[in-house]
């Protein structure tokens, strides 16, 4: 039986549905994880008709529940749609325009966003969508601020994904904002993938395996992460692997999408985030073994990264919030 706290989802599938992103939100929200010893999701995977056939036919899924499961969701997910450039069912339409109009957090995977566009939730709001649709989009939906070549986009209750596996991504950040890094940490080990990717990094990486095992950036990111504390510089980072700072931004660029300076950042803002979590330390203290420098530099990046303060942050995810949360209690806020 699901927690009487846990956070309700309900999964929109339709005809045509891609299976791989219904099994990012099941796997991500839909199995009991009683090792975290917290309320967690309780999915239910609804449509407009009890049984569909998903992409391409490939096979029947039945015995779903019907689109009243969206009325009841706090969080609510549109998976992709095969042909964008046509209509979504109606029904589908007005259950997203009414969860909207209620409160409920809006999210969709890959062309999912042409059904919350549709609804008109998306406008005058930025949004991803796959990189293949872009023009499309554009020109159906021009009310809405398209970001162009992005993992996902974050508007607060409504969240768009731009493809299948950046669905991951956006749920585990999903995960990040609900429950805290150390926990969509966790989540992210079980499921053998990235930790942290941040929306804004690109799509599309022209050369995401390197040709040669000699070439890979992992042995200079674990060397990186275990000297977060130290004044790096992408320098540093450069002559440990003895290249040029414009060979190493290239390499980020072709196998991690990102620049080696907001590489740093990042980890180091995830760190900081850690360390506020495990609620042992002040924020000066935190700022040092960061690497973030001072409590100003600290207050400044958690809140770029998590859209909280430091201080907002622990009392959310910090020891007496997951005391609660084991308990039945989620904090407020």
């Amino acid at each position: 039986m699901p927690q009487e706290s846990s956070h309700r989802v309900a999964l929109i599938v339709d005809e045509g549905s891609n299976p791989f992103e219904m099994s990012v939100a099941t796997e991500l929200f839909g199995l009991r994880r009683p090792e975290l010893d917290r309320p967690w999701y309780e999915l239910t995977v609804c449509s407009p008709r009890p049984e569909v056939r998903v992409h391409l036919g490939m096979f029947t899924m039945s015995g779903l529940a019907g689109l009243e499961a969206v009325a009841e969701a706090e969080t609510v997910i549109v998976p992709n749609r095969p042909d964008p450039w046509v209509p979504p069912a109606p029904e589908v339409v007005e259950a997203v325009r009414r969860a909207s109009l209620r409160g409920a957090r809006l999210v969709s995977f890959c062309s999912g966003s042409f059904t919350l566009a549709a609804a008109g939730v998306l406008d005058g709001r930025r949004a991803a969508t796959h990189w293949r649709f872009e023009e499309l989009f554009s020109r159906m939906y021009p009310l809405v601020r398209l970001e162009q070549d992005v993992l996902f986009v974050d508007e607060g209750d409504v969240l768009t994904a731009a493809g299948s596996a950046s669905a991951l991504d956006l749920g585990l950040h999903l995960i990040r904002r609900d429950h805290g890094a150390e926990v969509a940490n966790t989540v992210s080990r079980r499921l053998v993938f990235s930790g942290h990717r941040r929306g804004g990094q690109r799509q599309f990486v022209p050369q995401a395996v390197p040709k040669t095992a000699d070439s890979s950036l992992g042995p200079l990111l674990e060397w990186a992460r275990e000297r977060l504390d130290t004044p790096l510089t992408v320098a540093d980072l450069a002559a440990r692997v003895a290249v040029s700072q414009a060979t190493l931004h290239r390499r980020f660029r072709a196998e991690l999408g990102t620049t080696p300076l907001a590489w740093l950042r990042s980890e180091r803002v995830l760190l900081a985030c850690r360390l506020i979590e495990a609620g042992q330390m002040g924020f000066d203290a935190i700022a040092r073994i960061s690497g973030l420098g001072t409590g100003a530099n600290l207050r400044a990046s958690v809140r770029a990264h998590t859209g909280i303060s430091p201080a907002l942050y622990r009392e959310r995810f910090g020891p007496r919030a997951a005391n609660q949360a084991g308990s039945g209690v989620i904090p407020a806020g």
